[in-house]
């Protein structure tokens, strides 16, 4: 699945970069990208497998080492690369607990907080450098307290308990995850007066619904000792260094100013499995919840408490300054040399990243050896290729984030567009989303691509048969890489993928279509055009 998903989503992506970048007389090689005699499913799989061979969170070893993979694959493609490095603000576990006291004339319970290797995991040998199941910039601290149980940890959700007359204040608070971004389920704890944040993943929502629902690896379902980790972090980039770029030896704020700014949480949170959730769950008593608040089929019935099951939750973290490394490849426009079409993707993971990022990163190389290919057949970019692998996205978008800030005036003046892929194939189905001025061109890049799964239509006819709503989605929020593109500096882009979170030859063909725009009021550009030849040390 993974290989015939990979060919199709390159195919997309490359097909993108033609309608950018050629003129139309060099059409034939858009024919010649897209056709079977450059495919090449064994590289995608092997750039997969090299990528998640080992966990490669930000800040590690592995993934500098992961780095230097990617260095060196875009180096052999002729591609002028180098590596940007930047020093930035990460967390990482130091230590943690959890209990839980039914009542007390009862013992504690302990969590051990581990996700369980199922039997024939092939890379068990290198489970134990997964870090610790944690929140990126938790708050450190210890608290004890009942438990209320909050639903997904909304602010209506909070509503509703106010109604039913139960105070959350000085309590900690489960919540599942699902409706809003974790970040915010601690923060509404926070200031509806809690001392601390569970998050658990139900099985309503990620198991399958639970009675005879399997999981991983026997469907796609998430384990019950399965956690879901991410950061807690309400901005973008290095916390330190808001609005500017975390290049050597520049102005750094202090932590209490990171705190005081409020995009960090002040209260200690923990994610945890739905195992230990609805351990929880069982603990606690109070007023019967309503029926959409309730669990799976076989769930037990959710109260609200508070208690009487009191947790004691303690987490202690570091902050480190590390060192991050986003990975640059360069090929210069021959027309347009000072215009910028750039595809980026990130790097790094909380785990493996067999999805997210390095299906992804996969793409990415291999749209590079394609068009190396293409180079030798005689083909030029019309615009300025720039690939990108960002670091640190998982953090908070910091890789691309620093970048941009570094580059802010050169690329709001240059950037025709940003192409973005991160979850590049989780599944069957394709899916899109941009701002106005790339609809036309998504659309005519699905169009020119076949579906891998039915050779008799196209990406766009399978794409119209199974979207219900719009056909492309609109970016909003920190989703993705995207967004200080977007957000900063007002660059037109797009966030491609296939799967219900991705496919990869067919995003290598849409992503070269679409760098083929044969005139220039095919997409809206910034102010400040020149005819200066682009000088790449300026691309830092």
């Amino acid at each position: 699945m993974l290989k015939t998903t990979g060919a199709t989503f390159l195919a997309i992506a490359t097909s993108f970069f033609i309608l950018l970048f050629s003129p139309p007389p060099k059409s034939y090689y858009h024919s010649l990208f897209i056709s079977s005699s450059l495919s090449d499913n064994a590289s995608i799989s092997h750039h997969l497998r090299t990528l998640t061979r080992r966990p490669h969170v930000a800040g590690s070893q592995a993934n500098a080492e992961a780095a230097s993979y990617v260095l060196s694959t875009l180096s052999a493609c002729n591609i002028k690369a180098h590596i940007v490095s930047y020093d930035v603000l990460l967390t990482y576990p130091y230590s943690r607990s959890l209990t839980l006291t039914p009542s007390p004339s009862e013992p504690p319970i302990t969590f051990d907080l581990k996700q369980e290797i199922y039997e024939g995991d092939p890379y068990a040998d290198v489970a134990d450098e997964v870090l610790p199941t944690n929140h990126a910039y938790a708050k450190s601290g210890s608290v004890v307290g009942p438990v209320v149980y909050v639903n997904y940890g909304r602010v209506e959700d909070y509503g509703t308990l106010k109604e039913m007359g139960v105070n959350v204040t000085g309590t900690v608070v489960l919540a599942r995850y699902g409706e809003i971004y974790r970040g915010d389920i601690v923060m509404n704890a926070f200031e509806a007066g809690a001392i601390g944040a569970l998050v658990y993943t139900d099985r309503k929502d990620y198991g399958g619904g639970g009675g005879d629902a399997k999981w991983f690896p026997d469907d796609k379902w998430m384990p019950p000792s399965g956690i879901q980790v991410g950061t807690v972090y309400n901005g973008s980039g290095d916390p330190t260094t808001p609005g500017w770029a975390s290049s050597e030896g520049c102005e750094r704020v202090s932590i209490e100013e990171v705190e005081s700014s409020g995009d960090v949480p002040l209260i200690p949170s923990m994610p945890i499995s739905g195992a230990d959730g609805e351990t929880i769950l069982r603990l606690i008593g109070g007023q019967i919840a309503k029926d959409n608040w309730q669990g799976s089929i076989d769930a037990p019935t959710y109260r609200v408490g508070p208690g009487p099951g009191v947790v004691n939750l303690e987490y202690n973290g570091k902050q480190v300054i590390a060192t991050i490394q986003n990975v640059m490849g360069v090929i210069e426009g021959v027309e347009e040399p000072d215009r910028f079409v750039i595809l980026g993707n990130h790097r790094d993971a909380w785990t493996f990243g067999a999805v997210d990022p390095n299906s992804g990163t996969a793409a990415l190389l291999e749209v590079a050896q394609r068009l190396q290919k293409l180079q030798r057949s005689g083909w030029k970019p019309r615009r300025t290729i720039i690939l990108c692998n960002w670091d640190a996205e998982e953090y908070g978008l910091t890789g691309s984030t620093e970048w941009v800030e570094e580059n802010r005036d050169l690329l709001a003046s240059r950037a025709v567009a940003y192409l973005n892929v991160d979850c590049a194939v989780s599944g069957a189905g394709f899916h899109a989303s941009g701002t106005p001025q790339l609809d036309d061109l998504l659309k005519q890049a699905a169009q020119q691509v076949q579906d891998p799964d039915n050779s008799s239509q196209t990406i766009y006819e399978q794409w119209i048969q199974s979207t219900e709503s719009s056909l492309i989605g609109r970016l909003g929020g920190a989703g993705s890489d995207y967004a200080a593109f977007l957000q900063h500096i007002g660059v037109p882009a797009a966030d491609m993928r296939f799967g219900a979170g991705n496919k990869h030859i067919v995003f290598c063909k849409l992503y070269f279509y679409l760098t083929m725009v044969p005139k220039r009021g095919r997409i809206t550009y910034m102010p400040g055009y020149s005819n200066r030849q682009l000088d790449t040390n300026r691309i830092v």
